[in-house]
């Protein structure tokens, strides 16, 4: 059994343990591979069988020329970068890990959050530069602090990262109403289901937690934006494609919301002619809410168990 993983360095740089993937079969492994370059990946898969990605794509050119394959797993939550309608009419099932982060990332929601409203990074920083050192008062503020207690998080979605990242923000006070495409059942008391423009209009703080499909495409836009609190704080650790970059840039800019905080963005790595890079008041991060050392280890295991399970005659977390 050949097995490829033509992305291994994101998910492992070297402090995760392939072993066990070694004993399914002969291995390969590639840091990266081109995204754009269908030649180039067909002739890394070779006459594999088995084959692992995450960021790399598999569309149905490279599916139907790739001479052995039979399984595809992905290393991620997302699998839009496999034509999985091509996988299922070669019969070539196709894996991914769905809840892998779901505390990692909600972590992380609210580490965006309270940078926001706490400045942390910001005092530091004065603080290391001398200014509490010479300041008259026994302390000083430069930016006005946010308390979270009975302000609104709206949730736009409430898969499991959305309802963890409500269990955090009740557990600061704060009120939490949330949209989702479908009415949700079993709802904590505590939580309200509404409408994405009641959603929009009463938030203090709305956070995306949506898969990207051609309907949540740029959901945050010119129009949603206007609909927000001019006080308002936006949170994306979902997809960057969610929102038009240039539309929130020109928000911030035009102090129309207070304040955005994103993981993700609409190209990644993220563009230097990005709008966001230069709009007021806006944090980016590399895309890491994913990526603490624990979290990598427990989304490892799935692929593992993914594959042994298919192996072994099963299906195990198959999306076509």
């Amino acid at each position: 059994m050949k097995i490829v993983n033509l992305d291994s360095y994101a998910l492992n740089p070297g402090d995760l343990d392939w072993t066990p993937l070694k004993e399914f079969g002969e291995c390969t492994f590639y840091d990266r591979t081109p995204t754009d370059d269908n030649a180039k990946i067909l002739r890394r898969i070779g006459d594999a069988e088995i084959v692992l990605t995450n960021k790399t794509p598999l569309d149905k050119e490279v599916i139907t020329k790739a001479p052995k394959l039979k399984y595809i797993g992905v290393t991620a939550t997302g699998y839009n970068v496999i034509d999985t309608a091509a996988a299922r009419e070669a019969s070539i099932p196709v894996t991914n890990v769905p809840t892998y982060g779901t505390d990692a990332v909600a972590q992380f929601t609210f580490a965006l959050l309270l940078e926001i409203t706490s400045h942390v990074c910001l005092h530091n920083k004065l603080v290391h530069e001398g200014r509490w050192t010479s300041n008259p008062d026994f302390t000083f503020w430069a930016k006005q602090l946010i308390e979270l207690k009975d302000k609104t998080l709206g949730l736009i979605g409430f898969g499991r990262i959305a309802q963890k990242v409500a269990e955090i923000g009740h557990a600061f006070s704060m009120n939490v109403i949330f949209y989702n495409h479908r009415p949700k059942t079993d709802v904590p008391a505590w939580a309200k289901q509404v409408s994405l423009d009641e959603l929009l209009e009463k938030a203090d703080v709305v956070s995306l937690h949506v898969l990207q499909a051609p309907e949540t495409t740029a959901m945050i836009c010119k129009d949603t934006l206007e609909k927000m609190k001019p006080s308002a704080i936006l949170i994306n650790t979902s997809r960057g494609g969610l929102i038009n970059e240039q539309d929130l840039a020109q928000a911030l800019n035009d102090d129309k919301i207070a304040a955005a905080a994103v993981d993700v963005a609409q190209i990644e790595p993220i563009p230097a002619t990005s709008p966001l890079l230069t709009a007021k008041n806006c944090i980016i991060t590399p895309h890491i809410a994913w990526a603490p050392r624990e979290t990598r280890n427990r989304l490892l295991g799935v692929v593992f168990d993914n594959l042994r399970a298919y192996l072994n005659g099963q299906e195990l977390n198959v999306v076509n």
